[in-house]
């Protein structure tokens, strides 16, 4: 007989000798009756005691692993859930720092662009990208140097040849001989810019802005020198 089987005939029988006496009792309503429980009691105690006591422990230990058992299925469940957790934590994570860095890429992108923009419009243009004509108003002339002199040194330059020669690209200094824009002296220097210093401004803006660059740095350092000494 196993474990169990042992275990449950005792058991049953042990009720069944209970129940017996009671119906006993309750019919005869004598001490009998009373005598009847006690030798129920008895017997079930005995019937209980008659299990061995290595099936007892065996049955403790059946007991002992469902608890067991059970205590790993919820805690497995727990684990998953908390993994699941944890899973959907992350990909959210994962999704707004890819959000972040696609929208600083663009940010960055954006960013290149505007400065490559702002690049070309101040970069100097050559001065054969104009095209020529029979002759220049003050307004043409102005607007091709800014075309030509970057933006952060245009005002310097302008300050120059406004009392230089007052925008005219065909000026003449009757005294020493300087000619044109930056009143370059003498003339013929401006020829290293191209061969039609005398009637092109943009060759003539060419050559006045290489030599402030050469000679002092910048227009707005050679503004700084005519400041300070009425010429440069």
């Amino acid at each position: 007989m196993s474990r169990i089987s042992v275990r449950g005939f005792a058991v049953a029988s042990a009720t069944a000798v209970t129940a017996v006496g009671s119906v006993v009792g309750v019919a005869s309503g004598s001490t009998a009756a009373q005598n009847n429980d006690a030798e129920a009691t008895a017997a079930d105690a005995t019937l209980l005691a008659d299990i061995p006591a290595g099936q007892q422990a065996q049955v403790q230990t059946a007991s002992l692993a469902q608890q067991a058992d059970a205590q790993a299925i919820a805690a497995d469940a727990t684990a998953k859930k908390d993994a699941e957790a944890a899973a959907r934590k992350a990909a959210a994570e994962t999704a707004i720092a890819k959000k972040e860095a696609a929208q600083k890429a663009a940010d960055e992108a954006k960013k290149r662009e505007e400065l490559k923009q702002a690049a070309s419009r101040s970069a100097p243009r050559d001065a054969s990208s104009f095209p020529v004509q029979s002759s220049y108003s003050v307004a043409q002339v102005q607007a091709i140097a800014r075309q030509i002199v970057p933006s952060g040194q245009f005002q310097c330059f302008s300050n120059i040849v406004e009392r230089e020669s007052t925008w005219n690209y065909q000026a003449v200094n009757a005294s020493s001989g300087a000619f044109g824009l930056v009143q370059a002296l003498p003339a013929s220097k401006m020829s290293s810019a191209g061969a039609d210093w005398r009637t092109n401004p943009a060759t003539q803006i060419k050559w006045g802005l290489s030599y402030m660059n050469e000679r002092y740095g910048s227009p707005c350092d050679a503004w700084s020198y005519w400041q300070a000494n009425g010429n440069y």
